[in-house]
């Protein structure tokens, strides 16, 4: 069965979809242990984690889909991806269509930021008239092809113009056909409910550690009426600090003594990257 496909079961199912954000492979495969049903390929991870920058729109088309077949080819439940604002015009979007099928991705979410885009969470965000961005994601459905990637309309108009706009704005994007739509940049409570009370049909919501929005727990989000949720840095967050705290106490100390037991094994970190089933094809035919 196709990730598409799964996905599309995992919705049709009718539980809330909880996705963490991967920032890269090895964080795939550990949401992927941890028993989650699809993991979210985070354009702010990615850049994190390729290039060590801001999401600000500094990664190609070419590194997201890279980034997102390694990311695929890793686990295997489904990855919903950032596709940021489609890398350009109309053929352009066509052509990201094409690459992240090609990737295997369950979804991709476009967004109505006007180039360069930036992370929603961030000030200063713009975005594109509201019928442009409805014909974009209408081009991007029409490049699905059967069995392709489901296509996520984003709204980062929240923080530019309020949340009365982006509810507009997320009902004209289901008018335009997509399968989801998402109303990103949320840090209240109170936005989460208004677009819980006014946008119905499938949606997503991202609960970023930081704000309070962190107290609605996944089934709470289901009674609300989302299908997906987003813990899109979770996961990042966590690594960076267990890895400044340990560094730290290696430099204070020059040993890893004192971090040992929060640390993993040589044994279980190999079973995470699946060694052993290399083992066994150099011991069958090496």
């Amino acid at each position: 069965m196709s990730h598409p496909q799964r996905l599309r079961d995992l919705l049709a199912a009718g539980t809330i979809i909880s996705a963490p954000g991967a920032p890269d492979s090895l964080a795939a495969r550990l949401i992927e242990q941890a028993g989650f049903p699809a993991i979210y390929m985070t354009g702010f991870g990615a850049t994190a984690s390729r290039l060590g920058r801001p999401d600000i729109g500094l990664l190609t088309q070419t590194e997201m889909t890279t980034h997102a077949r390694d990311m695929v080819r890793a686990v295997s439940i489904p990855v919903i991806a950032d596709a940021d604002t489609g890398y350009g015009g109309p053929a352009n979007i066509a052509r990201t269509m094409e690459e992240y099928a090609q990737a295997g991705v369950a979804a991709v979410h476009f967004e109505d930021q006007v180039s360069p885009k930036r992370c929603g969470q961030l000030a200063g965000v713009k975005v594109i008239p509201a019928e442009e961005a409805a014909r974009r994601l209408r081009c991007a459905m029409a490049s699905q092809g059967v069995g392709g990637p489901l296509v996520i309309g984003r709204t980062d108009a929240l923080g530019a113009d309020g949340i009365d706009e982006a509810i507009r704005r997320a009902k004209l994007y289901q008018d335009s056909g997509v399968d989801l739509v998402f109303v990103d940049g949320i840090k209240k409570i109170a936005d989460v409910e208004a677009v819980a009370r006014h946008v119905s049909g499938p949606k997503v919501v991202s609960i970023v550690d930081g704000n309070e929005t962190v107290a609605l727990t996944a089934p709470m989000l289901q009674e609300m009426g989302f299908s997906v949720v987003f813990y899109a840095v979770t996961a990042l967050f966590a690594a960076a600090k267990a890895m400044q705290d340990a560094l730290t106490i290696l430099k204070n100390d020059g040993t890893p003594r004192a971090v040992a037991e929060q640390l993993m094994t040589y044994a279980e970190f190999s079973t995470l990257v699946d060694l052993p089933r290399f083992q066994a094809l150099d011991h069958q035919f090496g």
